[in-house]
């Protein structure tokens, strides 16, 4: 009753209302079963948290909704982590595993999001299969180093299918972190405290090597390689620091939208990713 008010509300003042609808839903109790049907019906969607596909307007032919799937753990192996596909960014964010063996990088990717409601709903598989552009949880697992297990396609590195030009069919099963990781630090800038990243910045060190991410830039996030490379040779103090932000700053593309142009993500980058470099330095 109180949906048909505010409803009716809203078409009276000449508000917008975005609705997502569903021709059929099904809820698969497998992967198997899934996928099948993902490839056998051509309007088919897969449904993560289903947060950002409910912003806009459209019409969904049949909605497969991975939530009784059983991808939904974190589980600790011996020498790495695995997280399901359906993990909330909320479990992410809170788990004593992941803080235990990767620090605050994860929290601090994860906690800017809106608010403990949406990432309760939210997905990681959701984010990153999609390659959201303002997808700070990306930006952090690029600088953890982490692998992608698809159901089909198998495992493979972040970093690759973050290059790949078309988008798969397939279903993200888990994403995989090996503790490896030494050390990581995450930075952001926003306009807000819960609005989307102006730009966002991680940095690790992984087998004694350093590795730099910076995304929503505003584009999917990707590594600094020529800043790796230098940062990989010198010792790090303040003046290396500064070279490495000032090289990432160069080398990497940075677009304009409503949350910044793209001259001023290039000067901010050079301070978030010295600031990352010496938080993980410390």
């Amino acid at each position: 009753m109180q949906n048909s008010v505010n409803l009716a509300l809203a078409l009276t003042r000449g508000m917008v209302i975005k609705m997502i609808s569903f021709g059929d839903y099904m809820a698969p109790k497998d992967l198997d079963e899934a996928y099948s049907t993902l490839i056998s019906k051509k309007p088919a969607r897969l449904i993560g948290g289903g947060c950002f596909l409910r912003m806009g307007n459209r019409r969904i032919g049949l909605a497969i909704d991975l939530s009784q799937a059983g991808i939904n753990y974190i589980n600790d192996l011996e020498e790495e982590i695995e997280i399901g596909g359906m993990t909330s960014l909320r479990d992410y964010e809170t788990s004593e595993i992941l803080k235990d063996n990767f620090g605050n990088i994860i929290r601090d990717s994860v906690k800017h999001i809106i608010g403990v409601q949406l990432r309760s709903i939210a997905t990681i598989g959701g984010t990153v299969y999609s390659r959201y552009g303002f997808s700070d949880p990306i930006t952090a697992l690029l600088a953890l180093d982490a692998d992608i297990y698809l159901y089909k396609g198998g495992r493979m590195p972040l970093e690759e299918y973050l290059k790949e030009e078309n988008p798969r069919k397939d279903i993200l099963e888990k994403i995989i972190i090996k503790k490896n990781v030494e050390k990581a630090a995450f930075e952001t800038l926003r306009n807000s405290a819960v609005d989307y990243a102006i730009l966002s910045v991680g940095a690790s060190r992984v087998n004694e090597k350093y590795r730099i991410s910076i995304g929503a830039r505003p584009r999917v996030a990707t590594l600094a390689y020529k800043a790796m490379e230098y940062i990989n040779n010198v010792e790090i103090n303040e003046d290396t620091a500064t070279k490495a932000g000032e090289l990432a700053s160069e080398e990497i593309h940075f677009g304009t939208n409503n949350r910044g142009t793209g001259e001023y993500r290039k000067e901010i980058s050079k301070v978030l990713v010295k600031r990352a470099l010496l938080g993980v330095q410390r």
